[in-house]
């Protein structure tokens, strides 16, 4: 979703982006208002980290958290609760909608593996649906 929201793939989602997300939509008279209300929800530039912050903030109470790790689950049959970051990275470029190296590489600074190189997504899907770590 950020990908294709981040029209000019500066890495940043601003209101010329959603402007052209809009109309790729066929949505083509957005007011300029209505634009800046959604950029001025964010607590400052939207990258990918401050998108996802976002997104499970507007999810929070929709509790669709289980359906999120059950997609995590089909990557971890034995229920560990964690991937080889390398693995979901191999899937994650190569299956379905390909991330990009660039994509990765937000992905991994927003939630870096741990020192084995394991991903821990049990929190990642905590995070997209309440909008914050677990303690």
């Amino acid at each position: 979703a950020f990908t294709i929201m981040d029209q000019n793939r500066d890495g940043f989602i601003d209101k010329a982006d959603l402007r052209d997300t809009f109309a790729a939509l066929g949505r083509l008279n957005v007011k300029n208002e209505e634009l800046e209300d959604m950029v001025k929800e964010a607590p400052g530039p939207i990258n990918f980290t401050v998108f996802l912050t976002m997104f499970g903030e507007k999810l929070k109470g929709t509790d669709p958290e289980e359906t999120i790790l059950n997609a995590f689950k089909i990557f971890d049959p034995e229920g560990k609760g964690h991937i080889k970051a390398d693995y979901i990275k191999e899937m994650l470029m190569t299956q379905a909608d390909r991330f990009s190296q660039e994509e990765i590489n937000q992905m991994f600074a927003a939630f870096p593996p741990d020192v084995s190189g394991n991903l821990d997504y049990k929190n990642l899907c905590y995070v997209i649906t309440h909008g914050e770590e677990k303690d």
